[in-house]
């Protein structure tokens, strides 16, 4: 692989995989709130938030780190009153009780609008104006990308404004990955070039540690370890455990950062963890773990490109299935028996809806991690599901290409369908 191509791949991979803080949607609204808030130079007086259906689906029942709070309305007032552009998707890291009061003061003074933009260009939509006492306006629009600002303005004055789509999105510069690009980027990029993805391991084994106090969501990571004998000796025991647990924390709003990927802290833990515990397990070295986590989170984010950045498609299928490519190496596999795990993942947990995020997300993760570690098993065992079942093909891109057509197309009724279930419908 050249030069150009590496230095190419490295610049995706260093784009997608970020740190963040909580949930990432609330976390792109709270960022979109505080950069309007900042362009308007005063606490808002009132907040407008037009937002489309993932965002509204993807916030409605997370927490919200170092509030003990859940929803928009106090990521929103957050945002505006101590969040900072300048950090990013750690937007509300400064957070403290202190704050937190103030902000359910304001929430309680009826400062914010929240409604739902049905025809907003993008998947990922988030437009804000806010208002001053004095009349003074600010708008910011995220689209496409959670930290994709495609409009500023103030007052009359136009600060930004590019094309407000998907296809405005960061992707769109982004080298256009293929399997087989993938795996030998994650084989033979120079060492030295790989080892920051050692940060996803540092951030995301505090998170499961964190999870694993038992404070946090349904702790599921702390009940597999607790089980009476039932689980909780094997291997994968562990990684379905740790994997968890740093969910457990992350939806339940502990105020910890956790390595994301395309967006998503979930699919970043996911991507790491089962990978990082086997690591562990079998002791290898630092080489081989990272990249074993590059070849993770680049499958992850292979599959992103043509799923999009939200969908109905429940984001554990997209990471597990690069965590099972990233266990294939570590058991020793070739790029052939990759291959064959991911197909081995496309046949079982293509269809699994994501129905937003929540604590209970960590209940999908494991099944997740479980699968992975069966398909790479199957695959290490040269079985691979064949082109005459169901959706596979005998080419990986094109199973690929499957899978996401299904996430991006054909579970677009089903995507509105949940999002009224989860508004209306309880």
């Amino acid at each position: 692989m050249d030069r150009i191509t590496i230095d190419a791949i490295l610049a995706l991979i260093k784009r997608e995989v970020v740190p963040a803080m909580g949930c990432t949607e609330p976390a792109a609204v709270s960022l979109a709130v505080a950069k309007a808030t900042e362009l308007l130079g005063t606490i808002p007086e009132h907040i407008d938030l037009q937002l489309s259906g993932n965002i509204i689906k993807n916030a409605m029942g997370v927490g919200i780190p170092g509030t003990g709070m859940i929803g928009l309305p106090i990521a929103v007032a957050l945002g505006a009153l101590v969040g900072k552009s300048e950090y990013g998707l750690e937007v509300l890291k400064d957070v403290n009780d202190d704050w937190v009061e103030e902000g359910k003061k304001y929430i309680a003074k009826d400062r914010i609008s929240i409604c739902h933009k049905e025809d907003a260009p993008s998947n990922l939509y988030i437009e804000v104006e806010v208002r001053s006492a004095e009349g003074g306006k600010a708008k910011a629009i995220i689209s496409g990308s959670h930290q994709n600002f495609v409009h500023l303005s103030r007052a009359e004055e136009v600060l930004l404004d590019t094309e407000a789509g998907e296809s405005a999105g960061e992707n769109n510069r982004d080298v256009k990955l293929t399997a087989a690009m993938v795996y030998d980027f994650a084989m033979t990029a120079p060492r030295e070039d790989i080892l920051f993805i050692m940060e996803a391991k540092r951030l995301n084994s505090a998170a499961a540690d964190l999870g694993m106090s038992g404070k946090y969501g349904h702790s599921l990571g702390m009940t597999l370890l607790n089980s009476g004998g039932l689980i909780g000796v094997a291997p994968l025991d562990r990684m379905m455990a740790r994997t968890s647990a740093a969910c457990d924390a992350r939806m339940g709003g502990a105020q910890i950062a956790v390595m994301s990927n395309s967006g998503s802290g979930n699919q970043g833990i996911t991507a790491t963890m089962p990978v990082v515990t086997y690591a562990e397990e079998i002791s290898a070295d630092e080489e081989t773990t990272a990249r074993a986590l590059i070849l993770s989170h680049l499958t992850s984010i292979y599959i992103k490109q043509s799923l999009g950045t939200l969908s109905a498609l429940c984001g554990c299928v997209v990471a597990s299935t690069g965590a099972s490519a990233g266990l294939v190496y570590l058991m020793g596999g070739n790029y052939d028996q990759v291959c064959a795990a991911i197909k081995n993942m496309v046949a079982n947990l293509t269809g699994m809806i994501c129905d937003g995020a929540k604590p209970a997300c960590s209940m999908k993760i494991s099944s997740g991690v479980a699968t992975a570690v069966m398909s790479a098993m199957l695959a290490m065992n040269c079985k691979c599901v064949t082109a005459s079942e169901g959706i596979i093909s005998d080419d990986i891109d094109v199973t690929i290409n499957n899978l996401t057509s299904i996430g991006r197309e054909a579970m677009r009724e089903t995507d509105k369908h949940v999002l009224k279930i989860m508004v209306e419908g309880k």
